[in-house]
């Protein structure tokens, strides 16, 4: 089953063949998508005066396993289609305007919790074994991403020999910068939704000169997935009209320090060359003591 397949598009190819009830319930989902997909079966089939029955064979009938495959579709497509603007209007509901700080607090540690349950391990390990073993390392997110992208290559610069952080100021300019990649290379893409279509188009392409793929990014359903070598997952469900970025940032980090392990001995010199550096030139201030993050 491909989910990432519209469902829509599904629902109006099979629109024809629908009982009544079912038509329904196409009907409230056509034009309410951005409410749908955060109902239960029971409560969709009030506000489209259907039975939950009736929900649950709609699902089976578009070609789902069930009623939550539907709604992991519905999710997907929300992700993509809905605009900033809609994106708020839907999200103000789940929002508690008296307690915002709490509200987005909490929200972000379910999506901690939720990004721990599926960590995967082994693609972890995979992804540390990859940037170390690279000639070079680009990195490459936009908009949003971007500041993953920069915190990212900023500190794989204090561990890997070559790290080439892709500005995006366009689409050609983004391309010339990777036109030297080859398999000896890693190409690290990041990208949550809205997916930028600019960080699939260029991983496809160092793909195709041979680069190893890591895609950063927030499901199994991410355009990304499938151009990448291995995929490091991080939850990154809407709380407004931005996106929150908590998990896929601690995913990031858990990165740079398993690197930073496995490199310990080889950055210890480089680092404590820095810190004569930072001294010398006096790049911090000389009273915030020895006890804080440095770099």
């Amino acid at each position: 089953m491909n989910l990432t397949e519209d469902v829509l598009k599904r629902i109006e190819e099979r629109y024809a063949g629908l009982s009544k009830g079912q038509k329904r319930l196409a009907d409230y989902i056509l034009n309410h998508y951005d409410k749908a997909v955060y109902l239960t079966a029971s409560k969709l089939g009030q506000e489209a005066s259907v039975s939950e029955s009736t929900v649950v064979r709609f699902a089976i009938e578009l070609g789902y396993d069930g009623y939550p495959e539907l709604g992991a579709a519905l999710e997907e497509l929300v992700k993509n289609r809905l605009t900033s603007v809609q994106r708020m209007e839907v999200s103000t509901g789940h929002i508690n305007h008296e307690h915002v700080l709490a509200s987005v607090l909490h929200a972000d540690i379910e999506n901690l919790k939720d990004t721990l349950d599926e960590v995967d391990e082994e693609q972890f390990a995979k992804a540390v074994s990859m940037i170390k073993q690279a000639r070079r390392v680009y990195i490459l997110g936009v908009r949003s991403c971007a500041a993953l992208a920069s915190f990212l290559g900023f500190y794989l610069n204090f561990i890997c020999d070559d790290v080439k952080l892709i500005h995006t100021n366009s689409v050609s300019e983004t391309f010339e910068q990777v036109l030297n990649v080859n398999d000896q290379d890693v190409f690290i893409g990041i990208s949550f939704p809205r997916y930028s279509k600019r960080t699939s188009r260029v991983m496809e392409f160092a793909r195709s000169r041979g680069a190893k793929c890591i895609a950063i990014t927030d499901s199994e359903l991410s355009p990304l997935v499938p151009l990448a070598d291995n995929a490091l997952l991080g939850r990154s469900n809407m709380i407004s009209f931005a996106d929150s970025l908590v998990a896929p940032l601690s995913v990031i980090n858990a990165l740079i320090v398993a690197l930073s392990l496995e490199k310990q001995e080889e950055i210890k010199g480089s680092l404590a060359d820095l810190e004569s550096i930072w001294m010398q030139y006096d790049v911090y201030n000389s009273d915030q003591g020895t006890g804080g993050s440095g770099l």
